[in-house]
């Protein structure tokens, strides 16, 4: 009976690689802060040299959603409503800053060890003899 990749024994470093990388990737995700920097006047995004506020985008979706109430066939209504939220889900998205916590130096090796040592053990278990 043949292992992980084919090779007699791959399926104890396939184990222990995949523990490790899953231990790795969820110490290092679990350390990063998400911090919004959004709010009613501040910029969601850019066209050309125009800033695009958040308020700005509220106007066609407020005239959109109007349009779908008087008419739910409103293609121009429907447009309109759709567009300003996938505008307002892409502004909030753009304007999210992601930082580290604060950690050690022992900690952020151990993090990386764990991760990059557990691809390594993962990838040489799949391999062939």
């Amino acid at each position: 009976m043949r292992g992980a990749g084919g090779s007699k024994g791959g399926e104890f470093d396939f184990l222990i690689g995949l523990v490790m990388m899953i231990a790795g990737g969820y110490l290092l995700l679990s350390n990063i802060v998400i911090r919004p920097t959004f709010g009613m006047g501040t910029r969601a995004f850019g066209i050309g040299g125009l800033d695009v506020t958040t308020g700005m985008v509220l106007i066609p979706f407020m005239f959109g959603v109007a349009f779908v109430f008087y008419n739910g066939r409103s293609k121009i209504g429907w447009a309109l409503a759709i567009g300003a939220i996938i505008a307002l889900v892409a502004g909030v998205i753009s304007n999210l800053t992601l930082q580290f916590t604060r950690l050690s130096a022992f900690d952020l090796l151990v993090i990386l060890v764990l991760l990059c040592g557990g691809i390594g053990l993962f990838l040489r278990s799949l391999r062939g003899a």
